[in-house]
């Protein structure tokens, strides 16, 4: 799977701002589902963010003004700025923090739309692999940042347990 730095890098800021977001709204993850309180949490700067997470400071920088522009972040100026959420936890999606940051999850192995073997053609296994890709994408946009901070995956596991078939049992003669 092609999951660069910078998308894991921006969940993980993301979720950062998240925990933080919970903390000062004395807020716990099953109430994130309210709109914030009036007050809004105190922004968090990206230098306290970079040392946390241990992610270079310029490349977090990269990575919110494109949070930013995505409408996900909102920044905050003057000496006490930052940045925090714009929305609850719970209302922000891992596939809308790695889709702002263009981060395309692509497991196959082409580069072009035309194929990754010699005159342009795809491999046997291509739509095995695109389809996969299509799965983590549906994956990622059933988990919010609510879900990353409490780590609570079970809603996302009934899911998939619904549809994962039944090992057959033979009858031994």
């Amino acid at each position: 799977m092609k999951l660069s730095t910078r998308g894991r890098y921006a969940v993980m800021a993301m979720t950062d701002l998240a925990q933080h977001y919970l903390l000062d709204t004395d807020t716990s993850v099953a109430e994130a589902v309210q709109p914030p309180p009036v007050p809004q949490p105190p922004p968090v700067t990206l230098a306290s963010v970079a040392k946390r997470q241990e992610i270079s400071l310029l490349y977090l920088e990269q990575i919110f003004r494109d949070l930013r522009r995505a409408g996900l972040v909102e920044s905050v100026r003057g000496p006490k700025g930052g940045y925090r959420l714009s929305r609850p936890p719970d209302q922000l999606l891992v596939s809308d923090i790695i889709d702002s940051v263009d981060e395309n999850i692509n497991v196959t192995r082409c580069q072009t739309a035309d194929g990754c073997l010699a005159k342009q053609a795809r491999c046997m296994t291509h739509a095995l692999w695109a389809e996969l890709g299509v799965h983590i994408h549906t994956f990622l946009q059933r988990i919010s940042l609510a879900d990353v901070v409490s780590n609570d995956f079970t809603h996302i596991a009934s899911v998939y347990e619904a549809h994962t078939p039944q090992p057959q049992t033979v009858e031994q003669p």
